[in-house]
């Protein structure tokens, strides 16, 4: 539970001023656990206690520590190599806390921990850094779907600024900056310029994943959504297709390690990853069933793709209703007995789980 203190500034330093950790205002609470982190008001402290400040508390207190005075050169310096992996896995935490909040849509709390991870990491790396990159991302992430653009915009041109000063910048970080740009494109009507991100989004990520990976097919995702957006459903529909085939396909493969070792689902998505899926594939189904000429063979092959999914996630109850799904959709589907077979095995699998 976090607690707070009443600061009186005159007993600051001179020319210290405490600022909230959130917004940069004069701050007037101080956590008690680390008197370290000040905030203007309860509401902010609470917000950043839920989003990350629990998470790095005790870490803060060991950060900011001293060597005891009067000790050798050596130790002096081992206590500053040890900081700074503490600042490292600081940045870590920040990163991964931030990351699961905007995967989960909860952007009020991913804004406190993405703004932690870019303070320490200016820190750490400097403020022209392409390491800042990751947390300028999560920031307009957060802000599109705050719908807070022209903040959004900010952090996107200081990533955009940051990459053009990095002649051999990463793919990776070429991926992740054109796919926020395509979002913040997307998300604003500009159809063109989005399709255009969304592309060497596309190419960046095959280029680093390889043409069939989860993240490539994630970029084809987000040009469909836009193509839709643009009333083109054929283009959508063809683009769809190629992603739920995608899908199902890997998930089938994942399902036969499962039923080659006869062990329980291991952890092959994180929590924040299967809920991403999740939502594609719900989405494409959606777009499936409204569709002017629907297929039954492709609703049955994303029902079935769910209940993979989350079997996988271990969630074996919603296994089960995918299951149930797909087994009635089969019944008038002219797929082969393969796919039945697969979904009575899922069936047993998820029912076995649950008893």
């Amino acid at each position: 539970m976090h607690m707070s203190s009443t600061i009186n500034p005159l007993a600051n330093p001179k020319g210290v001023k405490t600022l909230c950790e959130l917004c940069q205002k004069p701050a007037k609470l101080r956590c008690t656990n680390c008197p370290v982190t000040y905030y203007c008001d309860p509401d902010h402290q609470q917000a950043d206690w839920t989003s990350i400040h629990e998470k790095v508390c005790p870490l803060l207190v060991s950060i900011h520590s001293h060597p005891p005075l009067h000790t050798l050169q050596a130790d002096r310096e081992r206590h500053h190599r040890e900081t700074l992996k503490k600042q490292e896995q600081l940045i870590e935490i920040a990163h991964l806390e931030a990351q699961k909040w905007v995967s989960k849509k909860s952007f009020h709390h991913a804004l406190p921990a993405a703004l932690l991870f870019l303070r320490w990491a200016m820190r750490l790396y400097g403020s022209h850094s392409v390491k800042l990159v990751p947390a300028y991302l999560l920031l307009a992430e957060a802000n599109i779907g705050l719908d807070s653009m022209s903040q959004a915009r900010e952090y996107l041109t200081k990533a955009e600024w940051a990459v053009m000063n990095t002649p051999d910048c990463n793919p990776i970080v070429h991926h992740q900056l054109h796919r926020s740009l395509g979002r913040l494109h997307a998300a604003t009507g500009k159809y063109s310029s989005a399709l255009f991100h969304f592309s060497n989004d596309v190419y960046y990520a095959s280029e680093v994943f390889g043409l069939d990976s989860t993240v490539t097919f994630r970029g084809y995702f987000l040009m469909a959504d836009v193509f839709l957006k643009e009333n083109k459903p054929d283009v959508t529909c063809s683009l769809y297709t190629e992603v739920a085939c995608f899908w199902h396909t890997h998930l089938c493969k994942l399902m036969e390690g499962i039923s080659q070792s006869g062990n329980q689902a291991e952890d092959c998505f994180a929590d924040a990853q299967c809920v991403e899926v999740d939502g594609m594939l719900r989405c494409i189904l959606e777009f499936e069933e409204q569709y002017p000429n629907p297929r039954s063979d492709q609703s049955t092959l994303l029902v079935h793709s769910l209940a993979m999914l989350w079997l996988l996630c271990n969630n074996y109850t919603k296994a089960l209703e995918y299951g149930k799904k797909a087994e009635l959709l089969i019944q008038g589907s002219s797929e082969q007995n393969s796919m039945r077979e697969s979904i009575q095995n899922l069936l047993h699998y998820a029912e076995k789980h649950l008893q």
